[in-house]
């Protein structure tokens, strides 16, 4: 079964049954913790296998009914793989709703709302799940780019509700709704400096080839007849 490019309403509704059926119950991921958990996989350091990340997603990996269940389970994880990647390579302002990050917001999500209603908890939850599988690369990352660490520290804050200040003896301060929202709200542009970041990390670097430099009594490469160290090679 082929995979889609991205997963319509039917399939993202689907594809959220079946996790809260044959994951959340079993210590895997809901369709929140699953978009922010394959949003970390694309965007970070290293490739890692669907072998590999798979099993996370469910916490005990199902029993399929036969190989065609199976199939069309696949093909709806890699419909979520391939709109995430999407996403992360998206250029522009205004993201389109079929990319846009897959979490729970109230239907007014512009009124006032509880400061404790915990919008994308569950999304960064699963980016930290992710960034699990390769933490030692992301760590060189962030050792390198406090911008990185920036993004890091903003998630954080949607996983604790809370925001350290620089005193660490005094309580730290709990994150509003309306402070969630802007995070939540800039994370499409945070997966593009991220995206961008992955590919120049994983470009190949072609080294600076120097020619040869003749010997200084050689005869001189540009063919005037006299040696290298009377010509070309002088100064």
């Amino acid at each position: 079964m082929n995979a889609p490019s991205h997963l319509d309403d039917d399939q993202i509704e689907r594809l959220a049954e079946l996790l809260e059926q044959r994951a959340v119950p079993f210590k895997g991921f809901n369709l929140e913790a699953l978009d922010g958990y394959l949003s970390a996989l694309a965007v970070g350091p290293d490739t890692v296998p669907m072998s590999e990340w798979e099993p996370q997603v469910w916490g005990t990996p199902p029993r399929w009914r036969d190989a065609d269940e199976r199939a069309q389970v696949e093909a709806l994880l890699l419909g979520h793989w391939n709109m995430v990647t999407a996403r992360a390579r998206f250029e522009g302002e205004d993201i389109p709703d079929h990319l846009a990050p897959l979490l729970w917001l109230p239907e007014e999500a512009e009124a006032e709302q509880p400061d404790e209603l915990d919008v994308g908890h569950d999304w960064a939850l699963g980016f930290f799940r992710g960034v699990e599988l390769r933490e030692a690369q992301w760590e060189a990352w962030l050792d390198e780019h406090d911008w990185i660490d920036e993004i890091f520290a903003l998630l954080d804050r949607l996983v604790s509700g809370e925001v350290i200040g620089e005193d660490p003896t005094q309580p730290p301060a709990p994150v509003d709704y309306r402070e969630r929202l802007e995070i939540i709200a800039g994370l499409p542009a945070m997966l593009a400096d991220l995206h961008h970041h992955r590919i120049d990390a994983l470009t190949p670097r072609e080294p600076i080839r120097r020619a040869a430099t003749p010997d200084r009594n050689a005869p001189c490469p540009c063919g005037s007849g006299r040696k290298y160290k009377k010509c070309c090679g002088a100064g």
